[in-house]
């Protein structure tokens, strides 16, 4: 496939992403945990849901518009958080965020990103989404909720099922998540050479790469490596339905929880956090893998909760 495809379908654009990509991105974006038996279930839970087809119904004129939290959007979708973002394209999150209002949908930030709460601020006019993670330091998280808030943002999505970072292979293989011998740091480099498009338009074009809502949290970080040091330090794995409490208490605006995948916690969430909102997911399948796909766990977490 060339990169000269014009792309009209997700394999095309992953495609695309794949030859564009140097190995250790691709991988990082593409891949899940253990065995990636989960991300699979994901994608193949789609292809076993079938579609309702009926007939002979005026379509002359369709409104697919929904309204969340308030606003309308064009469809009932959102941008999730996505980490590193900009490491992907120019100012990755920027672009997603500006695309993301242009058509008409809600922009997630993620906590990791690389450009920075303030820097998507200035880039939109449509407030966006902030997404945070379970973070031990409670004075940075509060940090970055008030951030966040004077940002603009009405919504926080505060993720919960990454107490501890799953275990993704890929992401060792290349390197990512240990230290690298000299020779495989070489064959890292060789690969990253190999694309000159992405050096250009991201490495070059798209400084500062860094960590744009943790750079005093993470003031040297230049990598993954440094990056992933943090995080092993700074998810919290005591932290219960109790302390949503405390993010309740710091958080002005609505509050989404992301990773439930249980429908006893969901009943949990709704007695404890009262959340307006809750997102059934697995983290992709990048958690804990041969967990169910979240599809065939969304029935009976909204059974649980009503609207």
């Amino acid at each position: 496939m060339s990169l000269n495809l014009n792309p009209v379908s997700v394999s095309d654009y992953r495609e695309l992403a794949r030859k564009r990509l140097p190995t250790q991105l691709f991988d990082y974006i593409d891949g899940g945990s253990y065995a990636e038996a989960t991300l699979d279930d994901n994608v193949a839970a789609f292809r076993r849901l079938k579609l309702r087809q009926r007939v002979l119904r005026d379509v002359s004129s369709i409104d697919t518009g929904t309204e969340i939290f308030g606003r309308t959007w064009k469809i009932p979708a959102a941008l999730s958080p996505v980490g590193f973002a900009g490491m992907y394209a120019r100012r990755g999150e920027v672009q997603a965020a500006k695309a993301a209002e242009k058509f008409g949908v809600p922009f997630t930030l993620s906590t990791v990103s690389i450009c920075a709460i303030e820097e998507v601020a200035k880039a939109t006019t449509v407030p966006f989404w902030f997404q945070l993670y379970v973070i031990k330091d409670r004075g940075y998280a509060r940090a970055l909720m008030q951030r966040a808030h004077e940002a603009g943002c009405p919504v926080l999505v505060f993720t919960v099922d990454l107490a501890v970072l799953g275990a993704r292979y890929r992401d060792t293989r290349n390197g990512m998540n240990a230290a690298m011998p000299l020779g495989k740091k070489l064959k890292v480099a060789l690969d990253f050479a190999k694309r000159p498009g992405w050096i250009r338009d991201v490495a070059l074009g798209g400084k500062p790469l860094d960590f744009g809502n943790l750079r005093e949290a993470v003031p040297n970080a230049r990598g993954f490596g440094e990056f992933g040091a943090w995080v092993a330090q700074n998810l919290d794995p005591a932290m219960t339905w109790k302390d949503l409490e405390w993010v309740r208490a710091n958080w002005p605006g609505k509050i989404v929880i992301k990773g439930l995948m249980d429908r006893e916690d969901a009943r949990i969430a709704m007695a404890e956090v009262a959340p307006e909102g809750i997102v059934v997911s697995n983290h992709g399948g990048r958690q804990l893998d041969g967990t169910p796909a979240t599809l065939d766990a969304l029935p009976a977490i909204r059974e649980e909760v009503g609207d």
